[in-house]
């Protein structure tokens, strides 16, 4: 290790994350939009309680090593800036709604790449551009005239709900993560067809184990570094700008989490699909899917953005800090999935085809 650059090590962590999350989703099927569509339309929830047993997992987790000091909240990318609700919201409803019309989040994305859907990788190259387009391209201008950023306060009481609690109350922070994590955990325990089945179990736990492998790992490297190490763990959009700008300028920028973490889904997607025979070629099937999922990847792109991070980004990984802005996100991307998913069955242009 010691002939390795930090930037390596830091992908190397996030490869092996990676690689747990790109199984989870075609091993497991562990999906955003899938738990969301099985819910409303199905009326099986136990892809929704995959989700939540990994949060509660991952607050348990990632408060079990703020606790042992391997890394601190102040030290994430969620305590850099003010948490702006507007932002939240609309970045959550925008995301919500061009993953139902795409057919994918980006790391659902990444997972059909990986067995072969060419559709995926349309999805993935608009999402990388929008996203940059969105931080600091004309969307960017837009963005912060609308939504201004503002640096966040010292104190950990504004950083999420734990803090807060313990700051209010004088009780430790870990007695308030400890029991909304296994509230999380209990609501999705509570389905006996959930616990009595060990497919949902397991991947529920390695999506968990793959999110506080980037806090374990980014944490003690961020401490001993001298270069510019952020302490995170995964999300899936501006990781995917980053993997694309990689690809054509190496030579001028070196590896980093987020593009080990990228390249661990997809590798272990791959992987996964061929162990299983289901790897196959597919692609639109006409010219308005084709629309319908570059718009949808754009706004995913846009919206991941303003809301700070993805489904997984906020999700999983910002909700395992238990941020503020993350239960807000989490919301209104379902509730953007789902009047996009009652878009699409109602008809209009981005209607599905058959």
């Amino acid at each position: 290790m010691d002939g390795l650059s930090d930037g390596v090590i830091a992908a190397a962590i996030g490869f092996g994350g990676g690689v747990l999350l790109g199984l989870a989703g075609q091993m497991g099927r562990f999906c955003t939009l899938g738990a969301i569509e099985d819910a409303l339309y199905g009326q099986d929830f136990r892809r929704l309680r995959m989700w939540s047993l990994a949060i509660g997992l991952s607050i348990i987790g990632a408060f079990l090593l703020m606790e042992g000091g391997v890394f601190h909240a102040s030290d994430t990318v969620y305590a850099a800036l003010d948490w702006n609700p507007l932002a939240s919201i609309a970045g959550g409803l925008i995301f919500g709604y061009g993953m139902a019309i795409a057919g994918n989040c980006g790391f659902g994305a990444l997972v059909r790449l990986g067995g072969g859907d060419l559709r995926s990788f349309l999805i993935v190259i608009v999402m990388g551009i929008s996203a940059f387009m969105a931080i600091g391209g004309p969307i960017g201008l837009l963005r912060v005239e609308v939504f201004p950023p503002s640096a966040a306060s010292s104190d950990l009481a504004d950083f999420g709900y734990a803090h807060a609690a313990a700051a209010a109350t004088g009780l430790p922070v870990f007695a308030f993560a400890g029991l909304i994590g296994a509230v999380f955990i209990a609501l999705a325990l509570m389905s006996v067809e959930f616990r009595t089945s060990p497919r949902h179990v397991i991947w529920s736990i390695v999506a968990a184990a793959a999110i506080l492998s980037g806090w374990a790992g980014l944490g003690p490297l961020a401490a001993e570094s001298f270069d510019n190490i952020q302490v995170q763990s995964h999300t899936f959009t501006v990781p995917i700008g980053d993997t694309i700008m990689y690809l054509m300028t190496a030579s001028a920028g070196g590896l980093n989490f987020a593009i080990g973490s990228v390249a661990g889904v997809l590798s272990s997607a791959l992987a996964g699909s061929l162990f299983r025979k289901r790897f196959r070629w597919e692609a639109c099937d006409d010219p308005r899917e084709l629309g319908r999922q570059m718009f949808g990847g754009f706004l995913m792109g846009v919206g991941s953005v303003l809301a700070l991070g993805c489904s997984v980004g906020q999700g999983l990984t910002a909700f395992s800090t238990l941020t503020f802005s993350a239960p807000v996100v989490a919301v209104c991307i379902f509730l953007g999935a789902a009047f996009g998913l009652k878009s699409l069955i109602s008809g209009g242009i981005f209607r599905q085809n058959g």
